[in-house]
């Protein structure tokens, strides 16, 4: 492990010093190289799915894990997509002080950046090419349910990097699927300078209990949406449904609706087919299961990232009892109201704490692609350094660089 990571400080090295044409001229041929090998990727990807599936995985960790010919090209629009991007590194601001002291203040790569992820291939080539452009070196860290998926995508990359005279060693896999080899990987602060861990709540405690490294905590999103009383319940249903159903194990889907009492029949009697149709299994509160038959909720399905097509659903007396119940349950991803009302918008807008604060649209925004930065290393639901999609501009830092001309401080 010390070895890998030793290994990539050389290269971040190497990295740091390319010109923004070369980085994007690696990109590029990386996303050729993936078209070009899209059966290999299936046929690799179709290992690791049928694994899965005779291991009893859920059917959204399955959609999570699975590749499709759309799903590579997308990748490899996505590479094309980040090498179109202003390079952030140099951007600069400067300053004279009073004594003729020059200061200017320089983004620069944060160096060698860990990831650790979950059961989706599609991270691998997001979260490197993003590092990559960034002018860093990688560790990729996949789960084991992934493994053959994982070395193919990481394969092509290292090709890519190769035929332009870079070190492959700028992005590794890290193949070790001992609980251990994660425990090493943290405490190899010599090397490495950030850890990213994307993944279930479980795996984002452990990164952050145990690293010694640095952590961008990137989170879990026990994600609401609340049609406010002055909603549109046209708007509302293809709003909810969209969050729910979509793609219910991703961390921006919604896991709970929270409905005004005043509008929750009709939009119930609504939406609750729709979501039958979508066999969406629906836990309700008392006033809810007095409109649908459902099961009860729990106060544990209030707090749960259910990953599933799985709706918590409360109907609630005002607002400010949805944006408390929010503040109380909520997990600082993605939050969102429904309503006509922009009073009403703007104060869930004020009051809701969360990286993503939405007014009439599905929290499957959240999203460094849907946000223009062609991907994103993961989601960051806390305050320092970085909080939301982890772009290009979240994977450096700053360097202050001074010049003088005999100056001593007096």
């Amino acid at each position: 492990m010390a070895q890998l990571a030793r290994k990539a400080k050389e290269a971040a090295r190497v990295v740091s010093d390319l010109s923004a044409k070369i980085r994007n001229e690696v990109l590029l041929t990386a996303s050729r190289s993936l078209q070009g090998n899209t059966a290999l990727l299936l046929s690799e990807n179709a290992k690791d799915c049928g694994k899965a599936r005779n291991s009893g995985i859920s059917g959204a960790l399955l959609d999570r894990l699975t590749l499709t010919e759309k799903r590579i090209q997308d990748m490899a629009d996505s590479l094309v997509t980040v090498a179109s991007l202003p390079d952030p590194l140099g951007e600069s601001e400067g300053w004279i002080r009073p004594n003729g002291l020059e200061i200017r203040k320089t983004r620069v790569p944060l160096g060698v950046i860990a990831i650790i992820y979950e059961a989706r291939p599609n991270v691998t080539v997001e979260a490197s090419s993003l590092a990559f452009k960034a002018g860093n070196a990688v560790l990729l860290r996949g789960s084991s349910s992934a493994r053959n998926s994982n070395r193919a995508l990481v394969a092509i990359l290292q090709e890519a990097l190769k035929e332009h005279g870079m070190p492959p060693s700028a992005i590794q896999l890290v193949e070790d699927a001992d609980r251990k080899g994660i425990a090493d990987l943290l405490k190899l602060r010599d090397f490495i300078d950030v850890v990213i861990p994307r993944g279930g709540a479980d795996l984002i405690r452990t990164v952050v209990r145990e690293s010694s490294i640095p952590v961008i905590e990137t989170g879990v999103g026990n994600c609401h949406i609340y049609a406010d009383q002055e909603a549109s319940i046209e708007k509302a249903i293809p709003i909810i449904l969209n969050a729910k159903t979509q793609r219910p194990g991703v961390c921006n889907a919604a896991e709970t609706l929270l409905i005004h009492e005043k509008i929750a029949e009709p939009l119930l009697r609504r939406l609750g087919p729709e979501l039958e149709k979508r066999a969406v299994e629906i836990r309700g509160c008392d006033k809810t299961r007095k409109i649908l038959p459902c099961k009860a909720a729990t106060e544990e399905d209030w707090a749960t990232e259910f990953l599933d097509l799985i709706l918590a659903v409360r109907v609630v007396p005002s607002l400010e009892e949805a944006v408390r119940h929010i503040q109380e349950y909520g997990t600082g991803h993605s939050e969102a109201i429904i309503t006509e009302s922009v009073t009403r918008a703007r104060q869930f807008q004020k009051e809701v704490d969360a990286a993503a604060v939405y007014v009439n649209a599905s929290t499957r925004f959240t999203d460094g692609g849907e946000f223009g930065y062609g991907g994103e290393v993961g989601i960051s639901t806390q305050k320092l350094h970085a909080r939301g999609p982890v772009g290009l501009r979240e994977l450096t830092t700053w360097k202050y660089v001074i010049t003088g001309d005999g100056h001593v401080r007096e």
